[in-house]
């Protein structure tokens, strides 16, 4: 039996596409750049925090006290004035901000003046109701405007914002205001989603029967549909800024302030509130969003993510705003009123860099060419990829439909506790690979190790850690600095666990295989969920694929593969067994899944996210977990009935 001390590196991928010459002739990167942060890392995080505003700089680069960090510790300055007043100062006030659009088709332009000019008016407001320096404020708010006027309004007074997706549940609410006891909730009446309203302000008043640290609850009008107010406790948005000044005097915050808390799931049911401070936070998403995207003045930038994720957090509003950049936000979903409202999007405000999830690449990938063959994406020259692996099928889709084969790809890898970009290539310094994330960015150090803690040699799989700290890291849990050091530090001596399987090919790129927890022990091969499902899509037939190991008499777990056909097919008993032929070709014989199950819709959150716990309930036969946050649940209940009979088939 083979030994399970790393994860096997099974798929092999050669084709590499080097930065376009004139690509790398104008990039903001230059090969030099990875020696000289070698040469001396702090020196090099030193000069981006230095590029930014600060009231009182700086004298500390770093105080590592393992594993809690102090970047920039003696320094002040202010998040808000970083994203807004300096640039305004700097004469740039005209300078569009965002291009907005809302899904039913309204737009609004709005410039860096005018943004200053809203936030200032909200933060005033924020502190006439007594929100102060050090307090948590919870936001539940649809993709508007007014979103990130609220983030920024908090940091200009000093108070922590705490974003809850709009998709949550008044549960999930409830959790995270608690735990922060957050004083005040910012949502609004109703949000769109796909033409259906989402009521917002209803979700919000059932989680406020159990929060007892709610003051204020402001609401913003976006639907325009009558909601229940309650007196003395609920305000509109529009007479907390009435009356109110355009100048609001920022707080000056430590750099070790905290900016933010944004809660994250865990292997047990509470959700940890991960704590980003300001200083070192801003140094890290402002260079990474700088150099990984090659942002110009010129260009209109898109991370078409969500602000309730750590993504929008850092690529939608901190990053692109400390960088001056122009950036489009799009409040609704990418198949509404049609398949092409994103390349319709892309066209009409002329976007050059696209930044976008793998689960929405496959999914366009699944609804044909066609759709953004219809518009006009030359503008494009960078692509983007964020929030899980990317296999390679999909990588090249990418790349030839939408980057017309001339756009750099970057797939980045990093999570919600690292604030920002990690692993990534430079676009005019890095060959790409597709499905890779190729290096460690400058001054980030990482390696893949296996169970003993040992660097694991080229080819090989194994743990991805981080083995030096970086000033975007999380400061800790909140509230639960116990639970930080056992989740993240007390695994391998000196180094963050990543919490994701990964392998290094033998030119040193880094391959991410998905989370630890989704590593398959079949028959002593621990095999990637990943690298399974990647096998699947390159099938012609395969739209989507999503793989769990079922617990096996036999060989310990057998693998059991969630199927979503391209066209809308329907599967059948010989499209399983060609599929499972397929798979054993590409990645090994051990690697045949025993359980097919198809589907014509893979279980998801509102954002785009399968559901994978899900579906090891549905494979297990186990009673579901909670199923609130997904975008439809009724595919849930026909999967347990096509899984029983699968089930039963694949055992008999």
């Amino acid at each position: 039996m083979k030994s399970a001390e790393s994860i096997e590196a099974l798929s092999k991928e050669s084709r590499r596409f080097p930065p376009p010459p004139e690509f790398a002739a104008q990039a903001n990167a230059q090969p030099g750049i990875y020696k000289e942060a070698e040469r001396d890392y702090l020196a090099f995080w030193e000069s981006w925090a230095r590029k930014l505003d600060w009231s009182k700089p700086f004298t500390k680069i770093l105080e590592w006290n393992e594993p809690f960090a102090r970047w920039f510790g003696d320094g002040e300055l202010n998040a808000s004035v970083n994203c807004l007043d300096r640039h305004v100062r700097a004469g740039k006030g005209e300078r569009i901000a965002y291009y907005y659009e809302g899904e039913p088709g309204d737009r609004r332009t709005i410039s860096y003046k005018q943004l200053l000019d809203d936030v200032c008016r909200f933060a005033n407001g924020l502190r006439k109701l007594g929100v102060k320096k050090g307090d948590r404020v919870a936001i539940y708010m649809p993709m508007i405007l007014e979103l990130p006027v609220a983030m920024l309004a908090c940091a200009r007074i000093g108070a922590a914002h705490s974003v809850i997706f709009g998709g949550f549940s008044p549960d999930s609410i409830v959790d995270r205001v608690n735990d922060a006891e957050c004083v005040a909730l910012i949502t609004a009446d109703q949000g769109w989603r796909r033409g259906n309203k989402v009521p917002l302000k209803r979700n919000c008043d059932a989680a406020m029967a159990n929060t007892p640290s709610i003051k204020h609850c402001i609401v913003a009008r976006r639907v325009g549909d009558p909601i229940e107010m309650k007196a003395g406790r609920d305000v509109w948005w529009d007479d907390v800024v009435k009356d109110q000044p355009g100048e609001c005097a920022p707080e000056a915050m430590n750099a070790e302030d905290l900016l933010y808390l944004l809660y994250t799931s865990g292997t047990t049911a509470k959700p940890k509130g991960i704590k980003h401070t300001t200083g070192g936070y801003l140094t890290h998403v402002t260079m990474t969003h700088k150099l990984v995207f090659d942002l110009k003045e010129s260009d209109v930038y898109w991370c078409a993510a969500d602000i309730g994720w750590v993504t929008g957090h850092s690529y939608i509003v901190y990053g692109p705003l400390a960088n001056l950049a122009t950036s489009v936000i799009y409040e609704g979903t990418p198949d509404f009123p049609d398949k092409d409202r994103l390349w319709e999007i892309v066209e009409r405000y002329k976007v050059n860099i696209l930044y976008t999830a793998p689960t929405a690449i496959r999914t366009f990938m699944k609804w044909g060419d066609e759709y953004p063959r219809k518009h006009d994406l030359s503008t494009l020259r960078l692509l983007g990829s964020v929030g899980e692996p990317i296999n390679p099928e999909a990588w090249m889709w990418y790349r030839e439909h939408i980057g017309g084969n001339r756009c750099p790809v970057v797939d980045t890898w990093w999570q919600t506790e690292t604030g920002g970009i990690m692993i990534s290539p430079l676009p005019g310094v890095t060959a790409t690979a597709p499905g890779s994330a190729t290096y460690p960015l400058p001054g980030i150090a990482a390696d893949i190790v296996n169970d003993q803690g040992e660097s694991v040699p080229l080819g090989g799989g194994g743990y991805a850690v981080l083995t030096r700290p970086w000033p975007g890291m999380l400061r800790g849990i909140w509230g639960d600095d116990e639970r930080y050091k056992q989740t993240y530090w007390s695994k391998f001596p000196h180094k963050y666990l990543a919490g994701d399987g990964a392998r290094r090919d033998l030119d040193g790129n880094f391959w991410f295989m998905g989370r630890i927890d989704d590593v398959m022990n079949v028959s002593g091969h621990r095999i990637s969920t990943t690298e399974v499902e990647s096998a699947f899509v390159e099938h012609p037939k395969v739209a989507e694929t999503a793989v769990c190991g079922k617990l096996d008499d036999v060989t310990g777990q057998a693998i059991y593969a969630f199927v979503s056909l391209r066209g809308g097919e329907l599967g059948s008993t010989e499209l399983a067994d060609e599929l499972r032929e397929y798979v054993g070709n590409k990645l090994g014989k051990f690697t045949r899944p025993k359980y097919i199950t198809f589907t014509q819709e893979l279980p998801k959150t509102r954002s785009g996210k399968i559901m994978r716990r899900l579906l090891r309930d549905v494979a297990e036969g186990r009673t579901l977990g909670d199923t609130t946050t997904l975008a439809d649940a009724t595919i849930v209940k026909d999967l347990q009935d096509r899984a029983k009979s699968e089930a039963s088939s694949a055992d008999e």
